[in-house]
């Protein structure tokens, strides 16, 4: 006899196995005892949440001959019918690869016909989004007014793409994630049935891995009991076998991490490799121990929010304490990006990589959080008194300094009373030349800004077309001094001048920008 999977073997039967919809499962009995049977269902969901599962139990229910509180009987001939799949009252159609027009066409011409047996003809249409718009608008009709001796029931994982016409005709429930908790209880009832050994750890896990999908979770549990057959299926066994990495590693890479240890992330990284661990897997994983990492650096009563032993989350407070919140942060974006790139990667190792030198250099980026964590290290490095000139920097940096000396001694000096109006005009030069239209927009951006005689405005364009653009035409001239007016309020005066390179520029012309910013400084 061929071997049945364990999600298929242990499906349930009746209300009462359906594990972590209690709030559908109450509503469903409810309507069948009292009578009050819906003409449409939809049922909405993540996969392996129990969908088409309570869609078969309530089939199963509304044509059994002897129905209980906790659904069907399972013994009558309707219901064994339907169990092994030859009823003609329990149709169940798949929307992906039924998804036309025609399909259902022939579904509303079936619906005008009486059930032979039992009371109701029940339709379910999983995956109902993939319906093409011809197919949705030919099941409207018959879906808001079907005989009286018709139920659909509609299953779909992307509600949002069923259109709204749909949606109005429908009794609709969510199907909720299912929690660690439940998804390792019922693991446990069937691998004590079924008479495996597996560590209560090693349970958990498998539930944490399968995202609140029951089916994920057996269809693991069996890959797992399957690779250990006959011994007793550990924690380790099952990382072994998921690829998935233990959470110590994940200690030890922040502590590299927070060392600025590159050479001990990649060397650490060769370690998890030469395991044979799968890196989509590694950076999930590393993930959620971040996100956990920043829950318990930002609030204390966490039991009820991470899935973990008390002593793992005492050691998971004490490593929160060595790493601030702002770093937790950047490191949870960085690797998050890295998520959605890894997976069709070719070279995953190497954006693995390059995401850890990220995390040990922030100088590297250029966000925020990168400025602050670089900060940081300097503060760091300070207290501790590592802050030091590497031998023979020293004499040159100390000729860099009187070399820039030199060169502020003998650019053009220039009075220092600069006019308000111009002061105005320098910080907002920017703003100007990007109000202004092309060509002139883009030969502003790379003017520089002097000031001649009696006070006025000198701008400086290289030569060639920029130079060319205002003197060979005086009213752009004119334009420019009416733009100049409109941002300061005052008539603004301008000279044109010319030179071959920036080089000549700074030999001739006192920079008005780098003069006010010199004032700044010295008046802090």
């Amino acid at each position: 006899m061929s071997y049945t999977a364990l999600y298929r073997k242990f499906r349930p039967d009746a209300f009462g196995d359906v594990k972590g919809q209690d709030h559908i499962v109450t509503t469903l009995r409810n309507q069948l005892q009292a009578g009050r049977i819906g003409h449409a269902y939809l049922f909405t969901g993540t996969r392996g949440t129990g969908k088409t599962t309570v869609a078969k139990i309530f089939a199963k229910t509304v044509n059994c001959e002897k129905p209980g509180e906790d659904g069907p009987c399972g013994e009558c001939r309707s219901c064994r019918a339907i169990a092994a799949g030859a009823s003609m009252n329990v149709i169940e159609i798949d929307a992906a690869s039924n998804n036309g027009v025609d399909n259902i066409r022939e579904i509303v011409e079936e619906v005008s016909y009486s059930p032979a047996e039992g009371k109701y003809k029940v339709y379910i249409i999983d995956e109902v989004h993939m319906l093409s718009i011809g197919a949705f608008n030919a099941l409207l009709k018959t879906l808001e007014e079907p005989p009286s001796y018709v139920i659909f029931i509609l299953a779909t994982t992307e509600v949002h793409k069923l259109p709204v016409t749909i949606l109005s005709r429908c009794q609709r429930y969510d199907f909720k994630r299912i929690s660690i908790d439940t998804i390792t209880s019922r693991m446990r009832e069937l691998v004590d049935e079924e008479k495996a050994r597996v560590e209560e750890r090693a349970l958990r896990y498998i539930a944490k891995a399968a995202d609140g999908s029951m089916r994920d979770a057996l269809s693991l549990l069996d890959q797992c009991i399957a690779f250990h057959l006959g011994k007793e299926l550990t924690y380790d066994n099952v990382l072994d076998v998921l690829g998935a990495v233990d959470t110590e590693v994940f200690s030890r890479l922040l502590e590299h991490v927070l060392d600025r240890s590159v050479l001990g992330c990649i060397n650490l990284l060769e370690d998890i490799v030469m395991q044979g661990r799968e890196l989509t897997q590694f950076v999930t994983d590393f993930t959620w121990y971040l996100r956990n990492l920043l829950l318990a650096r930002s609030s204390d009563n966490l039991e009820d929010v991470i899935d973990m032993s008390t002593d793992n989350l005492n050691r998971l407070k004490e490593e929160a304490q060595a790493v601030d919140t702002e770093q937790i942060i950047r490191y949870i974006r960085i690797f998050s990006e890295l998520s959605g790139q890894i997976r069709y990667a070719a070279q995953k190792r190497i954006l693995v990589e390059i995401a850890l030198i990220k995390l040990c250099k922030p100088e590297t980026e250029t966000s925020q959080e990168a400025v602050l964590d670089r900060i940081r290290q300097i503060e760091d490095k300070i207290e501790k008194g590592t802050v030091s000139v590497p031998e023979g920097k020293g004499r040159a940096l100390e000729s860099a300094d009187r070399q820039s000396l030199q060169e502020r001694a003998s650019r053009p000096r220039l009075s220092k009373a600069i006019p308000e109006d111009l002061r105005q005009i320098v910080a907002k030069w920017s703003a100007i030349a990007g109000s202004a239209e092309n060509p002139m927009k883009m030969y502003l951006k790379s003017a520089r800004l002097s000031m001649g005689e009696n006070g006025r405005l000198t701008v400086v364009l290289e030569d060639g077309p920029a130079s060319d653009y205002f003197l060979q035409h005086p009213q752009n001239k004119e334009q420019l001094e009416l733009l100049l007016a409109d941002f300061s309020g005052k008539a603004v005066e301008v000279d044109i001048k010319v030179v071959n390179s920036q080089q000549e520029f700074r030999e001739t012309y006192p920079d008005l920008s780098e003069l006010i910013h010199m004032e700044i400084e010295e008046e802090e």
